[in-house]
């Protein structure tokens, strides 16, 4: 009989029993239990972190039936067992610091009487390390201690800073107790979405290996193609697989790109290409991040940020390049070592997501009801490179903006808000759009495919009785086409030019090549 899709199950034990699919993970688990003992590990939401927990506490537990049949099956001394406290602050929502303490008390106590003992002190940092020294005297074996989504609690409160820091502060009196422990500890992992700095968070912890970038775990979490056609080969008959890694491949861990597997399941369950991953979470909180700092949506494709911008995550000091990279909403593309120092190179990891986020700035910007009417008409346009429809729908596009929501957002002062806008609207479609596209004469723009057809497009905004046209004339003077004259692409040159005054196109050029 087949198996089943694991659909939504973070739980070993039940995915193992209940026949469903498993990616065997265990070599990389054993090497990671082999080669320390604190760990850290940061991966987007969805990606198995609750599984990979689950799979360590049933491996330290001693649970040998499970594993039959994977790797660590016959590569783990099966005669020890290991008590386990495990802790998630996965479910539901903390909004206060009290309510943190409450959860966590019921963590210990549930744990406490799993394995029959008894805890005495109220404070919970001294509750937690009573559980530790006494499940090490009753077991005569040191514990493991996993922290599956550490930080949700900061992040449910991210947008309410003072109730967010309180949090902070009362998950750091948890965290210390771990390395105030250490005689009595086996292993310890957390898992979490985000990387808060080891200063605010981690300062009682600061012996934690952190794991998220380091290429020999880079597979630990997600799908690599070689799983996905080994595991669930009986299910791959019709499958396009250069489909499959455009729409959901493409996570760089600096080591081998991994798929995610939550679109790949539902994919596989489905047989349609769809944003799952994008939409079983809400970006709003980035959203309103992008338009209150007024970023130029076209730069997200080409982010450039250094080692310490990428490592530094706190409540009071949040960039959006970093948040969207800790999100999953850009990944790295490469990495460059200039003078010592270590840059990195981000972009949208595949189509799902580069796609799913410009569909919801779209809306942000342009608060109207005719985006996606307007985005037929446009796409249309492009396919039938017709460009007097496509002037047509991107002027009743931008005259639908409703005036009130320029006046309330500053937008007039907004630089990148009439490029952002055509950029979005554009790479919301699933189009190939290249922002900042190099040629030997300089950048531009934005490049468009879509099929034979390249579109060459660039952007200018007119201030008072500026003389128009400029757009176009930049194209031609700089030669930027000749990059796609090759003979298999029809080129088609266009120059946009907006008046911040009437809010709107007011020069509207092409040329075909």
């Amino acid at each position: 009989m087949m198996k089943k899709l694991p659909i939504g199950i973070q739980t070993f034990s039940e995915l193992i029993e209940g026949n469903y699919y498993y990616v065997d993970k265990t070599a990389l688990i054993a090497e990671l239990i082999d080669s320390g003992k604190y760990y850290f590990l940061a991966r987007p939401r969805r990606f198995g972190k609750s599984l990979l927990v689950s799979t360590l506490k049933s491996l330290f537990a001693g649970e040998k039936a499970l594993f039959d049949g994977l790797f660590l099956q016959n590569h783990w001394d099966w005669s020890v067992n290991y008590p386990v406290i495990h802790i998630s602050f996965g479910g539901g929502v903390v909004n206060s610091a009290a309510m943190l303490d409450e959860r966590f008390r019921a963590i210990l106590d549930e744990t406490a009487e799993f394995y029959r003992v008894d805890l005495h002190h109220d404070d919970l940092a001294n509750r937690f390390a009573e559980l530790i020294k006494k499940l090490a005297d009753q077991f005569q074996q040191r514990v493991v201690v996993l922290v599956d989504e550490y930080d949700k609690p900061i992040l449910d409160n991210i947008e309410h800073s003072a109730r967010a820091v309180a949090i902070r502060e009362g998950l750091r009196n948890i965290y210390s107790v771990i390395k105030d422990r250490d005689a009595f500890i086996k292993f310890a992992l957390l898992t979490g979405v985000s990387k808060f700095s080891k200063v605010s968070l981690f300062s009682g912890l600061n012996n934690l290996r952190d794991i998220s970038l380091d290429g020999r775990y880079a597979t630990l979490c997600g799908y690599t193609l070689a799983e996905i056609q080994s595991v669930f080969s009986e299910r791959l008959s019709d499958v396009d697989f250069s489909q499959l890694a455009e729409w959901y491949n493409g996570y760089n861990f600096l080591g081998e790109k991994v798929y995610n597997p939550f679109d790949v399941l539902l994919y596989l369950e489905q047989r349609l290409f769809k944003n799952y991953w994008f939409e079983s979470g809400s970006p709003d909180f980035l959203i309103r991040l992008v338009r209150e700092r007024q970023y130029a949506i076209p730069d997200l494709e080409n982010v450039v940020v250094d080692e310490a911008m990428l490592s530094r995550f706190d409540i009071d000091d949040i960039t959006l390049e970093n948040l969207l990279f800790q999100t999953g909403y850009l990944t790295i593309e490469r990495v460059e070592d200039l003078g010592g120092e270590r840059f990195y190179h981000l972009t949208y990891p595949n189509r799902e997501v580069k796609a799913g986020l410009n569909s919801h700035l779209l809306r942000e910007l342009v608060q109207s009801g005719q985006a996606t009417r307007q985005q037929m008409r446009i796409y249309k346009a492009l396919e039938q490179a017709d460009p007097e429809q496509l002037q047509q729908a991107l002027t009743a596009l931008f005259a639908a903006i409703p005036h009130d929501w320029y006046r309330q957002n500053q937008l007039a002062r907004y630089e990148g808000y009439y490029a952002s806008i055509v950029y979005c609207c554009l790479a919301a479609l699933g189009l190939n759009v290249i922002a900042e596209d190099m040629t030997n004469q300089g950048r531009v723009d934005l490049t468009v495919k879509l099929a034979e057809k390249i579109f060459i497009i660039e952007f200018k905004v007119l201030e008072g009785k500026r003389e128009s046209g400029r757009a176009l004339a930049q194209i031609k003077a700089r030669k930027y086409w000749q990059k796609y004259a090759t003979g298999e692409f029809q080129v088609m040159l266009i120059g946009i030019e907006f008046d911040k005054s009437e809010r709107n196109i007011v020069h509207f050029e092409w040329e075909a090549v």
